[in-house]
């Protein structure tokens, strides 16, 4: 698909966030963005240049599966430590953003916006992982009901919750739906929704300050839940969902916008650690592309993954000519 633009619709103006202008006044929608939700680099649409997604710290519920027995999952506080480890991992994400591009003169001019999961220990976890950010630096915080914990149902009885996670297991972590609770299905669904307020957000221009700064966006939220981000986000299948490993207390993962006009888990991190974290070698590769600054049409975008679906796929018309003149020959025996 070509790099298109409509002139039916206003767009945000590049140069003043937050501020729709008619499309006649020379500002045009670009059709790429609206239909793939994805950027093209000559789009005047401003993204942040991160989104950032940080699991909470260790919380009591982690210490001792007992907690989840008197005290409801949304309750559940943050250990000493756990809190130790949100100071820490405010520190280094402080260090990421404020990093100097290669190449760049001096440090960027940078500012940070969060969600977070309504939850004690994710809230408690913001906390300490904004004390490493002077306040003109953040835009702004959001609670965000949808990027909550995966729902185990109400008070959770220890043994029965272990005999339910094993037979999670065999089930599969995807589909298998807690009784009086959620399947990491449902929280795609909801995940889904909260991506969609995610563009308007970005569309009207609630997350950025002026076109010379740089925005990003931190998700303080939960294991599953940002798995399932991830998986909503890079179109991964289920096969492929079941294979990550969970982040570990306030383990962050980096999607950067590379020059392309794609977020790529590669700009940051590294193979190895992508390799670590369960991507496939297919997983991995599609990240190296999308950190590449070369674009793929529309049509390319849809196949991603398309050996996922089809045993050995043909490469070209060829071999479907060789197939017909075949049938021919078979068919005149006949």
């Amino acid at each position: 698909m070509s790099h298109e633009h409509d002139t039916a619709r206003p767009v945000a103006s590049q140069g003043s966030p937050g501020r729709r202008v008619d499309a006649g006044a020379g500002v045009k929608e670009c059709r790429f963005c609206e239909m793939t939700r994805q950027h093209h680099p000559q789009c005047a649409r401003r993204l942040p240049k991160r989104i950032i997604l940080v699991r909470h710290g260790e919380s009591q519920g982690n210490l001792d599966m007992s907690a989840y027995t008197t005290t409801p999952d949304y309750r559940i506080p943050l250990t000493a430590l756990g809190a130790e480890q949100a100071r820490a991992a405010g520190r280094r994400i402080r260090d990421v953003v404020s990093s100097p591009a290669d190449g760049a003169a001096g440090p960027p001019n940078w500012k940070v916006y969060f969600y977070v999961s309504p939850y004690a220990r994710t809230r408690a976890t913001l906390r300490e992982i904004g004390r490493a950010f002077p306040r003109d630096r953040v835009i702004g915080v959001r609670e965000e009901c949808r990027v909550r914990e995966q729902d185990f149902g109400n008070f959770q009885v220890e043994e029965r919750m272990r005999a339910v996670k094993q037979t999670r297991q065999r089930f599969g972590r995807f589909f298998f739906r807690f009784p009086e609770g959620e399947s990491a299905a449902d929280v795609f669904d909801r995940v889904a929704s909260f991506l969609e307020s995610l563009w308007r957000d970005i569309d009207m221009g609630r997350l950025e300050q002026d076109s010379s700064c740089e925005t990003n966006l931190v998700i303080v939220s939960h294991g599953l839940t940002s798995r399932v981000f991830l998986m909503k986000w890079f179109k991964w299948t289920v096969d492929q969902f079941e294979r990550l490993n969970n982040f570990d207390n306030c383990e962050f993962r980096v999607m950067q916008l590379g020059p392309g006009g794609e977020y790529s888990l590669l700009v940051h991190h590294t193979k190895e650690e992508l390799e670590q974290w369960g991507l496939t070698p297919e997983m991995i590769a599609d990240q190296q592309w999308r950190a590449s600054a070369n674009r793929r049409s529309w049509a390319e975008e849809c196949s991603s993954f398309i050996t996922a679906f089809f045993d050995d796929p043909k490469d070209s018309s060829e071999s479907e000519d060789e197939e017909e003149e075949q049938n021919g020959k078979i068919k005149a025996l006949e």
